[in-house]
């Protein structure tokens, strides 16, 4: 058995969306921006997009439409983790958010709006649909009057990932398959469907966007105005985002049809809380013995991860952990790991295995799950002349692979890397990119290669 530790969306349809971009937070105060060249779609328009969340419990914005500092509309995630949407304008005339809380960090959600300010009956001024079903439970919404010109669409200034006009509120996670489509409402079906395990996957929209509308792949890699940049436009309208602090390494393969693991920032000891930054792929540890394992737990196959050493604190260890490790005192009583100090230790005992590590090695993880065996590689080097660190383990309950640390820093990279590879290494089946070579019968962890094991 293999499993998400959450909900999560599984493409097994033709459609395959191929990148995401991974926003930092307020890390890099990174984000999409430009002016609206029409007025076309201020009373009506849709807008659509696949997100997957890394940062709980603050107010992140997706789409913002921004005349001044007191007249503006936003969409965004709360602190309390509710989807919300307001609009001011010198006094409120947008309050709208769902009960619903989004806090599953392994999931991609598909969030579609739709906005008609010209229907007589409030309630169909603005609808609100989470992977294909629309959200009825809102608390007290105060909805838009009615013909009411909102800042979307227009010739303001638009806003993706931030608030418009300071440094905060910045998204914490990825965005996919973001569409903007003016002066016309469109249906969720347009977009995406239901499979036979009625899980809502993705589909191709294969309508126009009208005038100010927008379709951004985040396929692009450079940071320019223009088709060939992240926010590049490829509806056709060459509606383009200018690019500010994204990167090359921002732009991903974990999309809602390959979702790859991630650090679990809710599988957390209370007394070692690490601080998850570049899409809970990059750890900055605590004083005390953290834990990043993946949101995907195994027990069965075989799998491939690394994990860059970018500080060594006290101490540094990679490896895997049952996931009844939460806050039970001694972590190390339920991981098998190898250590900075050259040792590997199961369950708590250690005993002499290979090369101690230091910052800037990567080290790779072999968890052979089918045959309970793991080995360990430093830098593309295996370790102990390729003889497994252990054998027998028992994988019946299954494992979370991953890494802990003592007051230092580490980017775990299970196919989906927030730092530069210099060679690109995918697995057999094309999937992943890895510094070292994937060794031969190994996968890295995302939905694509767990659909291999039903």
């Amino acid at each position: 058995m293999v499993g998400i530790l959450g909900a999560n969306s599984v493409s097994d349809s033709g459609y395959e969306i191929s990148n995401s971009l991974r926003s930092n937070f307020e890390v890099d105060n990174a984000y999409l921006s430009r002016t609206g060249n029409s007025n076309t779609g201020r009373q009506k328009f849709t807008y659509s997009v696949w997100v997957k969340r890394s940062v709980l419990g603050s107010d992140q914005n997706f789409f913002h439409g921004y005349n001044s500092a007191n007249y503006f509309d936003a969409m965004y995630f709360t602190s309390g983790d509710t989807f919300f949407i307001y609009g001011y304008g010198g006094g409120q005339r947008i309050n709208i958010a769902t009960t619903r809380k989004f806090r599953d960090t392994s999931a991609w959600f598909h969030i579609l709006v739709q906005f008609d300010t010209t229907q007589g009956t409030a309630s169909n001024r603005v609808k609100i649909y989470v992977n294909g079903v629309q959200e009825t439970s809102l608390g007290s919404p105060a909805y838009p009057s009615q013909n009411l010109q909102l800042y979307w669409n227009s010739v303001n200034a638009q806003r993706i990932g931030r608030y418009p006009n300071d440094n905060r509120d910045n998204m914490g996670g990825y965005f996919a398959e973001m569409h903007n489509i003016d002066d016309a409402v469109i249906e969720p079906t347009e977009f995406g469907e239901f499979n036979d395990n009625g899980v809502w996957i993705p589909k191709a929209y294969e309508g126009s966007y009208g005038t100010d509308g927008f379709y951004l792949e985040f396929k692009q890699t450079g940071t320019s105005q223009n088709s060939s940049g992240i926010g590049a436009d490829t509806s056709g309208n060459d509606n383009h985002f200018a690019v500010t602090n994204f990167t090359a390494t921002d732009v991903t393969t974990d999309t809602p049809t390959n979702n790859f693991a991630t650090m679990n920032p809710l599988y957390l000891r209370t007394s070692g809380v690490p601080v998850f930054s570049e899409g809970n792929t990059f750890s900055d540890q605590s004083s005390s013995n953290t834990l990043q394992f993946s949101t995907i737990l195994v027990t069965q196959g075989k799998w491939y991860m690394e994990v860059k050493v970018v500080a060594v604190g006290g101490l540094a260890a990679v490896g895997i952990s049952d996931p009844s490790i939460y806050d039970n005192g001694n972590p190390d009583t339920k991981i098998i790991s190898y250590r900075n100090n050259g040792e590997k230790k199961n369950l708590g005992t250690a005993s002499s295995y290979g090369n101690t590590f230091t910052t800037g090695d990567i080290i790779g993880i072999a968890f052979n799950a089918d045959d309970g065996e793991i080995f360990f590689y430093k830098n593309g080097t295996a370790e102990n002349s390729g003889t497994a660190a252990f054998t027998g383990i028992d994988t019946s309950s299954g494992y979370v692979i991953g890494s802990i640390g003592y007051s230092g820093e580490a980017s775990n990279n299970y196919g989906n890397p927030s730092y530069t590879i210099s060679s690109g290494n995918a697995d057999a089946n094309g999937y992943g990119n890895f510094e070292y070579a994937v060794p031969s019968g190994y996968y890295s962890l995302c939905t694509k290669n767990l659909a291999e094991f039903g």
